[in-house]
């Protein structure tokens, strides 16, 4: 295929993936905002946020994961106009991701003690435990939303998700400044507020997002006249049959990431604040990435219930050019600006804390030039996976991520970490190879599926 093929896809992939693309930057804002708000509060706070959000995080990704089971079978059965299909989906996935949510509240809420057991400091646990609590409760909205968004995401509606984001941020900003600051009278909650106001936001998500999809002429059709007597054991069983390993994709993944807050943990908290910072910065690049994985899903998905596999390749490589070319650029820009952005987390003028600040800037800005170097990779990997979830191939995928986070990248990042005087740089080149193979793994897997597809279809 020549260049152009690909090129004149980008119309359409761009259409599809910029309102996930927003609502997953939105999404985002909410643990950043919180970071930025908490950060001018002291090291130990922001390091207590850091590791409160690593658990919810945790859990939060299991349940996105769990979810994306949603969007290939509503695409492909959209696709193939089977609209029975579209309906027992969203109807079953929704049951689902009901005790999806409460499960992962449970899970968080009883895991609490591990961080003793994972040497953190006693300082930051105690800050760290009620914020927990609250957030943690702010998953059941939030996999129920997740619900919603997928199936809307499958039937190419990506902006209700946008939207409803958006809504959640306009309402999330206020509320936290009010209550973690104290204004107009309120008590100043510090990093409490913050939890408060990440409850109020992420059940403001749900709410909006039920109304706009019930609204929608074209979804109301699959989503009026819910009822418990129409859940079929053989539809719970499809959706979770591509759920779990989903899920148990995006669990290694994050946890690995998640892990890298840990480990700097035993640093000490300078480290784990220098952590989060960077790790805010690369999880907002990194939803570029995971909305045009949604564009991945959606599309590959659609072709795949046309039966058109040379097409659903263009398409596919397509996005993976894109997303190249867009993490490639905030690959330069964290370059460029590695010593400016950390500033952006921290309280310069805090006259008790300069040592811990000037300490925390310099380490970020090293693990921003790390996180610059892995942008191209971890862009590329999340849209490959994002392809083939649309061809519903998850169980090889799952072995893939699990090797490459784990046996290659939690090694190397403990490693360099802990046993050299690299320290939460080598943490993060631990990540940095991680990512790399992943990235080249799945990338050689969709390209045999495709293959195998297309050789098939001229056969017939």
């Amino acid at each position: 295929m020549s260049l152009s093929s690909y090129i004149k896809e980008f119309r359409p992939n761009f259409q599809l993936a910029y309102p996930v693309i927003l609502g997953m930057i939105g999404h985002n804002l909410i643990a950043l905002i919180d970071n930025i708000m908490v950060g001018h509060l002291g090291s130990a706070e922001l390091a207590a946020v850091s590791l409160g959000n690593s658990f919810v995080f945790i859990a939060m990704s299991v349940g996105i994961g769990f979810s994306t089971a949603i969007t290939p079978i509503v695409a492909q059965a959209d696709g193939a106009k089977d609209h029975s299909q579209v309906r027992a989906a969203f109807h079953h996935g929704l049951v689902l991701c009901v005790v999806m949510g409460l499960l992962l509240f449970s899970i968080v809420y009883c895991a609490k003690p591990a961080m003793a057991l994972m040497g953190q400091p006693d300082e930051v646990i105690a800050l760290a435990s009620p914020f927990i609590d609250l957030v943690g409760f702010s998953l059941i909205p939030a996999v129920i939303f997740q619900a919603y968004k997928q199936f809307s995401d499958g039937m190419s509606k990506t902006k209700y998700a946008m939207y409803a984001v958006l809504f959640s941020n306009i309402i999330h900003i206020p509320i936290n400044y009010v209550l973690i600051y104290g204004v107009f009278g309120l008590p100043k909650m510090g990093m409490m507020g913050a939890a408060v106001g990440t409850v109020i936001s992420r059940i403001a998500l749900l709410v909006f997002m039920h109304i706009a999809v019930s609204r929608d002429k074209k979804l109301t059709e699959y989503t009026k006249g819910f009822s418990l007597s129409e859940i079929k054991s053989s539809m719970l069983k499809k959706i979770s049959s591509i759920g779990f390993p989903s899920a148990m994709q995006m669990f290694f993944e994050v946890a690995l990431f998640t892990s890298a807050v840990w480990l700097s943990g035993f640093l000490g908290k300078t480290n784990q604040a220098a952590n989060q910072i960077a790790l805010s910065l690369a999880s907002f690049t990194f939803m570029f990435g995971m909305g045009l994985s949604v564009a991945a899903m959606v599309r590959v998905g659609n072709q795949k219930g046309r039966q058109d596999f040379v097409m659903l390749r263009t398409v596919a490589r397509s996005i993976f050019l894109m997303a190249i070319a867009i993490e490639a650029f905030f690959a330069l820009l964290f370059v460029a600006l590695h010593n400016v952005l950390p500033y952006l987390f921290v309280n310069a003028e805090h006259v008790g804390q300069v040592q811990d600040i000037a300490e925390v800037v310099k380490i970020a800005a090293e693990l921003l030039i790390v996180a610059a170097v892995f942008q191209l990779s971890d862009g590329l990997q999340v849209v490959v996976l994002g392809a083939l979830r649309g061809l519903q191939d998850v169980k090889v995928p799952t072995v893939i991520t699990f090797i490459a986070y784990w046996v290659i990248g939690f090694p190397l990042s403990f490693y360099l970490g802990l046993k050299t005087p690299l320290g939460a740089t080598g943490i993060w080149i631990g990540l940095c190879a991680s990512l790399t193979a992943a990235a080249l793994f799945l990338y050689l897997r969709f390209n045999f599926l495709t293959n195998r597809y297309i050789r098939e279809e001229a056969t017939l």
